[in-house]
């Protein structure tokens, strides 16, 4: 009867020490879908670009400047005296508006009205474009940029205003930056 015990002892603890094994998945993907939506989106990007440069092609009167982010601008008012961008952490009080790249109004500075948020602080309610932007904009300035889709409302649009990947221009005043650094 020991005996018996310990020989079931014995195989207990010699299948325990098996590693373990994988689990292999019911149905195996190419990931062709994922390889086809970054052409997709590729494609799209190269298109929306191609119509922000013909309008600023067709623009004489003003210069565009590109951003690292992805987007267009160009200064409305400028202030050359001033050095003084947001950074990381501060408070800008700033005013804007949504367009159509050919100036139709979407959205207006009264509709919107008078902002306030921190800079680089998560803030979904604003598109990432403009998040962006304000680092660019000095006080007291405006600037027009032009966005492709996927810095503004992208695939998803705005509500009834704003179709699914439509490139858009905002006009931006930045009113006031308060330094939020403990003192």
């Amino acid at each position: 009867m020991r005996k018996l015990v310990i020989v079931i002892l014995f195989i207990c603890s010699a299948i325990a020490c098996k590693s373990p094994e994988a689990r292999r998945p019911v149905s195996q993907q190419s990931g062709s879908y994922v390889t086809e939506s970054i052409a997709r989106n590729k494609e799209l990007i190269a298109q929306e670009e191609a119509v922000i440069q013909k309008l600023i092609e067709k623009d004489s009167t003003h210069i565009y400047y590109n951003s690292d982010s992805g987007f267009w601008y160009t200064y409305v008012k400028q202030d050359t005296l001033t050095t003084r961008t947001p950074v990381v952490g501060d408070l800008v009080n700033f005013i804007y508006d949504i367009k159509t790249l050919s100036g139709t109004p979407i959205l207006t500075t009264e509709d919107i009205g008078s902002q306030v948020t921190q800079i680089d602080q998560s803030n979904q309610e604003l598109i990432s474009g403009i998040r962006d932007g304000l680092k660019l904009i000095k006080e007291g300035e405006t600037i027009t940029f032009l966005f492709p889709s996927h810095k503004a409302y992208g695939y998803y649009g705005l509500e009834d205003k704003i179709g699914s990947n439509l490139p858009i221009q905002s006009t931006v005043t930045l009113l006031k930056i308060k330094d939020n650094k403990p003192k």
